[in-house]
Formats: C-alpha cells, sequence, structure tokens
C-alpha cells in the first residue's frame, strides 16, 4: 500500500518530531513537509499537497490558530484533508473544528493507533471524531443559542472585536480594522474572555464560530 503523504504543524519542535517519529516508523505514512505555525501550514499545503493535513489546533498567542489554517487550506488547497490535534475535548472545539473543514479531530493523548485510524479514516473520505465528542457538541449548539447566551452580553463593540477573533484576527489588525488603538482592543479582548467565561481568546473565537455553525 503507498504510504499517505502527510503535513504535520505544531509550534514545539520535539511534538513534531514525536509523532512523526511515531507515524513513520509504521510505514503507512511518509511526512512531506513539517511546520511550526499555522501560516506555514496553508503554505505548505499548496507547495506539497499532501493527502492529510495534521494541524495544532493551538500556536503562540496572538498568532493564526489551527482552525483559521483549516479554513484556508480548504480555500487554497481543497484537495487536502484536515485533522487537528488538540489537548482540549470541549464540545465547542468540534464544532468549531468541523465548521472550519476540518474532518477530524484527535485528541493529544491519543494513542498511535488511534491517530493512524483517523488519518486513514479521514484519507478514504470520512470524518474521525469521538462519538461521544459529537454527542457533546450537539449538545453544546443548543446550549450556546439559548436566549441566555453569555454573547448576549456583550455590548456592539465586544461583539465586533470577538467576531474579528473568530476571524483569526491579531489584536493589531483588529486595531486596524476598527480604527481603535491595540491598548484598546487589548482591554475589549480581557472582558470578552472574562464575559464569556472562557480561558482565553482561542475559546472565545472557538465559541462565536460554534454559534455561527
Amino acid at each position: 500500500m503507498t504510504p499517505l503523504r502527510l503535513l504535520i504543524a505544531d509550534d514545539h519542535e520535539l511534538a513534531r518530531e514525536g509523532v512523526r517519529a511515531l507515524l513513520e516508523r509504521t510505514g503507512r505514512v511518509v511526512v512531506v513537509a513539517e511546520v511550526g505555525t499555522a501560516e506555514s501550514a496553508v503554505q505548505a499545503a499548496v507547495d506539497h499537497a499532501p493527502d492529510i493535513a495534521l494541524l495544532d489546533i493551538r500556536f503562540a498567542p496572538g498568532a493564526m490558530d489551527g482552525l483559521e489554517a483549516a479554513r484556508r487550506i480548504a480555500v487554497d488547497a481543497p484537495t487536502v484533508r484536515v485533522i487537528l490535534l488538540t489537548l482540549h475535548e470541549e464540545a465547542e472545539y468540534v464544532r468549531a473544528a468541523l465548521a472550519a473543514g476540518a474532518r477530524g479531530f484527535v485528541p493529544k493523548d491519543a494513542t498511535c493507533e488511534t491517530l493512524l485510524a483517523a488519518i486513514a479514516q479521514v484519507a478514504d473520505g470520512g470524518l474521525a471524531v469521538p462519538p461521544a465528542l459529537v454527542q457533546r457538541a450537539l449538545d453544546a449548539r443548543t446550549a450556546a443559542r439559548s436566549p441566555q447566551s453569555a454573547l448576549d452580553r456583550l455590548t456592539p463593540r465586544e461583539r465586533e472585536v470577538l467576531d474579528a477573533l473568530a476571524a483569526g484576527r491579531t489584536n493589531k489588525e483588529i486595531a486596524t480594522v476598527l480604527g481603535i488603538s491595540p491598548g484598546t482592543v487589548k482591554a475589549h479582548v480581557e472582558r470578552v474572555i472574562g464575559k464569556l467565561g472562557v480561558r482565553d481568546r482561542t475559546q472565545a473565537a472557538v465559541l462565536a464560530a460554534a454559534t455561527r455553525a
């Protein structure tokens, strides 16, 4: 069987090397590109046209994340199927990943065989998401659309900032688009995070994307 061609994107070099070593020694995949940023992942997907792009969902604060990379790959390299790797198994991450065009969602603590099975399933045109997470995602969708949703507590300006976060924009880019200072953007982001009850800007963006799906 011809090995599947794989792109790995993670901002931790040891993580990339570990995944590469585990997968390549099985003889079932060959890594054609290995990058450390989401931006580089999009370009590598275009340049190398791998069968699968295996992306971390989170990169350095303020940088493009795996969700935005998945969206861009879907447009710029539509033959490449994306699987997102994450330490977080919250339902909103699953829904946002699928909304972004990802075909698989695999926890980072999964076994090598589980990851290989997900890669094979996605390469065959299927979806690879743990059933329990799918159900939790569906339940979260209902909760997120409740009239009491935390999103309703945001001011119009805070909602603009949140929408920009969901689009993958940095604080500097948001400041330019909205015509305000980066310091003001930072303050808005902090208030958005507090009102939504999430841990960081990535989770805020994921929640916004999930409610639009």
